[in-house]
């Protein structure tokens, strides 16, 4: 079975490995405070053009999630999301279980607006009984969104003009970054960390066996992070690990041409389906793609290999996700256009 689920099926980069390899007898003290991870976190804060950013690594997207949001809110605060949004289905309430309310605005393409966020804030602070709502203080988005679509510039400086004038942070989920990043790139490093209080640079699904930077540019978020980091359980021993993986895919912009091959592998397979008169599900120009398939095209294409049913659409239809990345073979790809053009 050839696997187009997601984007953390494979291993990593061959240049992650290559480092592990060359530095695995290196010794180093535990915990990220090692050198590999400093070199790696100076890199970034380089690539950011933000040389007073906070730079922390963590093993995965829940771990970065959940300790970001607990860091930057009062206990009686909440955040804001889409319905769609990875925090609110499917982190299994880790959120929640941190003491803090995720509060979904329905989302349009996967996107919520300035004018939502904007609308909610000000419906809680002007009913008479606010002290008894939970006060909405953060705006999680992810990009690209759970369904793969992209947030513009001009939306993102929106959304964060509004949250600072509120008195709002915003928060970036960036577990895919690479390939937003490479899809548009008028949405860059410099950018997010301008608009930004606090994005995570995705590793564990853009290229590495594991790992999340979490970049702080604001100070809400600061205060005592690598405290809550162990509490939570997310300070690995080994920590230098992460920062060799991060190091070695951020050089050369690496992260976005690795990123960029997978964006291209994706539409082609998208391509194909377009063109046997297969409707798409959304539009998107990233590595995920979702399309409406009768169902015994889907049974058919499970024969050979794993991809996810994102829903029914109608009783002889449902929508499926294909993803691909940094790690897919063009010869896997190359097969499954074969099988399109047999549907």
């Amino acid at each position: 079975m050839i696997h187009f689920e997601c984007d953390y099926a494979c291993g990593a980069h061959p240049a992650v490995l290559k480092a592990l390899v060359e530095t695995n007898e290196e010794q180093h003290c535990g915990y990220s405070e090692d050198d590999r991870c400093a070199a790696a976190a100076g890199l970034i804060r380089e690539l950011c053009h933000c040389p007073d950013a906070a730079v922390h690594f963590v093993v995965g997207g829940t771990q970065a999630n959940l300790l970001v949001i607990d860091a930057g809110l009062r206990p009686f605060e909440g955040v804001l999301c889409a319905d769609t949004g990875h925090i609110n289905v499917h982190e299994t309430g880790a959120v929640e279980a941190t003491g803090h309310k995720v509060l979904p605005l329905p989302s349009t393409d996967g996107k919520i607006s300035a004018a939502q966020v904007e609308a909610a804030v000000l419906a809680q602070r002007n009913d008479s009984s606010h002290e008894h709502i939970v006060r909405p203080a953060m705006v999680y988005i992810s990009h690209p969104t759970e369904i793969g679509t992209l947030y513009t510039r001009d939306e993102l400086t929106a959304l964060s003009e509004t949250c600072h004038r509120l008195g709002l942070t915003l928060f970036v989920d960036g577990a895919r970054l690479g390939y937003g990043l490479a899809a548009d790139e008028t949405v860059d490093l410099p950018f997010l960390a301008g608009v930004c209080d606090a994005f995570t640079i995705g590793g564990t699904k853009v290229g590495l066996l594991f790992g999340e930077a979490i970049v702080i540019t604001g100070e809400a978020y600061r205060d005592f992070f690598r405290y809550r980091i162990k509490q939570r359980g997310a300070m690995l021993a080994k920590g230098r690990l992460l920062g060799v993986q991060f190091e070695a895919l951020l050089k050369d912009n690496l992260y976005v041409e690795a990123s960029r091959k997978a964006n291209r592998q994706a539409q082609q397979i998208k391509q194909a389906f377009v063109e046997k008169g297969f409707p798409l599900f959304c539009d998107t120009v990233a590595n995920q793609i979702f399309i409406v398939l009768p169902n015994e095209a889907v049974r058919a294409l499970e024969e050979q290999y794993v991809i996810t049913v994102w829903g029914k659409v109608d009783e002889q239809h449902t929508a499926v996700r294909l993803v691909t990345s940094v790690c897919t073979r063009d010869e896997d790809v190359e097969a499954l256009l074969a099988r399109i053009a047999t549907l």
